[in-house]
């Protein structure tokens, strides 16, 4: 999908700037927002269903005498520092929507979700960029019902699977009413954890998107369908024994599969094999997400013998051998809270009205 901040600007400027709180806030020098990880699709869920990850980049955009992007961390030396950045798109779309020229800014993160390797490093920078550019920009977006900063982030993106849960957080269901983009906070079951493993090799979106066939079967569509509601039932009833065949998929893990990731099937199997109880393609991959069950609270608190995502990642690193595919696991947990800012110059909070975290 082609990302352009013209696309934003141009869709939805006179939209949001109509539904924006008469009050403006005052203009910032700097803001610093922490982002999360995200796992799109899920299996069916292609191009709508996506849940944030505990895994947090941190960006700070800064009033500055000249144009400059710094990188620490996941990507450095991938990242391209120049306009044609995410964040870059995301703050251009947000003083867009302000209606205010662009300042010069210094763009810092701090990034800890991998680079192109699906797990939503493009929708976290995205969104990044739109909430520092409007805090910066002293713009006010309304907060219930039209969901502005959705449609933002959406319009750059092109679909909500991930920028919906780096938004909102948790797991995320969206759609496109004919109108607007909309979505929905999905149930999940406490205790579960995701075991990724990463491949050190770059997914590019492209590609994986070209594999694909321009038209499904009614089988294949009926398959999704079902595979869908399932996963969605399963998740919120916390019934863990039907995520499996929840995260079933016809419409874009074969072709992927058969082409461009041929260690998917054989690792997902590997996965369950070892006591999973699902597992899929993150996103558009190369990534291959698990899911496993344990106690709620701190997995550092929890047996050993009572949880098996260090057998997952053991089995999903023996299958990557196998396929000649080197790479690392992380070891997480869906995170119910989505991007929020950490700190602002001047702060928000003032006298005795303290925000979280005295932003």
């Amino acid at each position: 999908m082609e990302r352009s901040e013209s696309t934003a600007a141009s869709s939805l400027r006179e939209m949001i700037r109509e539904e924006v709180i008469s009050e403006h806030a005052k203009e910032r020098s700097s803001v610093t927002v922490r982002v999360p990880a995200t796992s799109a699709n899920m299996g069916p869920g292609f191009d709508c269903l996506g849940m944030a990850l505990n895994i947090w980049s941190e960006v700070t955009i800064s009033r500055a005498d000249k144009f400059e992007i710094e990188y620490e961390g996941e990507g450095e030396e991938q990242v391209p520092c120049d306009e044609s950045n995410l964040l870059v798109t995301g703050v251009k779309a947000a003083f867009a929507a302000a209606g205010k020229p662009l300042p010069l800014l210094r763009y810092h993160c701090v990034n800890r979700i991998p680079y192109a390797r699906g797990m939503g490093s493009s929708s976290a920078a995205i969104v990044a960029g739109l909430i520092g550019g409007l805090v910066l920009a002293g713009h006010r977006l309304p907060c219930w019902g039209s969901e502005a900063l959705l449609q933002l982030a959406c319009s750059i993106e092109g679909h909500p699977d991930n920028v919906a849960p780096v938004i909102y957080g948790g797991c995320q269901l969206g759609i496109h009413n004919g109108e607007r983009w909309q979505s929905e906070r999905v149930h999940l079951p406490s205790g579960i954890q995701v075991v990724l493993f990463i491949p050190d090799f770059i997914g590019k979106t492209s590609d994986a998107r070209g594999v694909l066939a321009p038209t499904v079967t009614r089988k294949e569509a009926v398959f999704n369908i079902g595979r869908v509601a399932w996963l969605i039932n399963a998740l919120t009833r916390g019934n863990l024994d039907n995520l499996k065949a929840g995260c079933q998929d016809a419409l874009h893990q074969p072709q992927r599969a058969a082409t461009v990731y041929k260690y998917l099937d054989p690792m997902v199997e590997a996965a369950i094999g070892a006591g999973a109880c699902a597992a899929y393609l993150s996103g558009a991959g190369p990534t291959v997400a698990a899911i496993t069950s344990g106690a709620s609270g701190d997995i550092f608190t929890q047996r050993e013998a009572e949880r098996v995502d260090k057998q997952v990642a053991e089995a999903m690193v023996a299958e990557a051998k196998r396929a000649g595919v080197n790479g690392k696991v992380y070891i997480t947990n869906p995170v119910e809270s989505g991007a929020y800012v950490v700190s602002a110059e001047p702060a928000f909070s003032m006298g005795i009205i303290k925000y979280q975290g005295a932003v």
